[in-house]
């Protein structure tokens, strides 16, 4: 299934047709589809290029040196975290994963620096770190302008998010599921799952496997080309607009047979917004039809308890 594309450029065009239009198309997919691919996206091909090359570097490093990153009491929100530490909500089977975290940087004088811990800096792949740091940043920037187009979708003010995402919690994940060395267990490398961020931001994975559940049952494989990325609604989305723009349930499967032998690497950017900010779900998205389906919670309380039931955190 070809997911919707659009053309960020068209959203910073200046050009207030071609800003409407994209808002309008961007709206639309995410009620019906929950998942769009981004062209001129804004992240340099480049800089991507180099973080898969150093993040394979650190993943192929023997074990006992990534576990010299993985530090207890951080729930997984930095550095490493090894195979079967993780599973999906509601499933006790750990995915077939190991992954890195990189989360915000506050370079200013913010009191919610206090909040977050230090990121983990790898000494045997030092361009590394850097090269994270980049990349983060420029997910921040990509992530600003589709949760602006998403504000006028909702018909709140174009920078309704920028307060609440800056210095926000979000995190950059780079995963990586090894080769397949014997009959696995189940056909699924990461059980399904929703996100629980406002939105996700993925780098074209090195394999195939993505899949997303459509809205009459289906589950469907999801290619994006090389020069797009794959932005998907979080549950914190949904929440704050009481289902008008929903969460997609997806997973990723096992590749065919002859593929076994291959890495899968991948890097989602979980956008999150700073911890006080308000879920409550919007007055605008509320009415007869659609009455208020969660509880006020702010993002920090949500993401506690989500952290718990996957497992991160006890």
């Amino acid at each position: 299934m070809a997911i919707p594309v659009v053309d960020l450029a068209e959203f910073l065009s200046g050009d207030p047709a071609r800003k409407s239009a994209f808002v309008q198309e961007l709206g639309k997919a995410y009620e019906e589809v929950g998942f769009v691919a981004v062209k001129n996206h804004g992240i340099p091909d480049e800089l991507i290029a180099h973080q898969y090359e150093y993040v394979q570097q650190f993943f192929a490093l023997p074990l006992e040196k990534k576990l010299q990153y993985e530090i207890p009491g951080l729930a997984g929100q930095r550095g490493y975290t090894s195979f079967g530490r993780e599973h999906a909500k509601g499933s006790e089977a750990p995915d077939l994963k190991e992954f890195f975290q990189y989360g915000q940087t506050v370079e200013n004088d913010d009191p919610i620096k206090s909040e977050y811990p230090d990121n983990v800096a790898v000494k045997e792949v030092e361009p590394l770190n850097k090269t994270l740091f980049n990349a983060y940043r420029n997910f921040e920037k990509s992530g600003r302008a589709l949760l602006q187009a998403i504000a006028l979708y909702l018909g709140l003010h174009e920078n309704y998010f920028d307060a609440h995402i800056a210095n926000g919690n979000s995190i950059l994940r780079c995963i990586h599921y090894p080769p397949i060395t014997q009959e696995p267990k189940s056909a699924i490398r990461a059980e399904q799952h929703e996100d629980i961020n406002l939105i996700t931001l993925l780098v074209g994975a090195s394999a195939d496997g993505l899949q997303i559940l459509t809205k009459q049952g289906d589950w469907v494989n999801v290619t994006s080309l090389p020069e797009q990325i794959v932005v998907n609604v979080g549950d914190m989305l949904q929440r704050l607009t009481n289902n008008k723009l929903r969460s997609t349930t997806h997973r990723v499967v096992n590749p065919p047979r002859e593929h076994w032998h291959t890495s899968r690497f991948s890097m989602p950017f979980f956008l999150h917004p700073r911890s006080e900010m308000s879920l409550a779900c919007l007055e605008s998205c509320i009415d007869e039809a659609h009455p208020k389906a969660y509880p006020d919670a702010t993002a920090g309380e949500y993401l506690d308890e989500r952290l718990r039931e996957i497992g991160l955190k006890k």
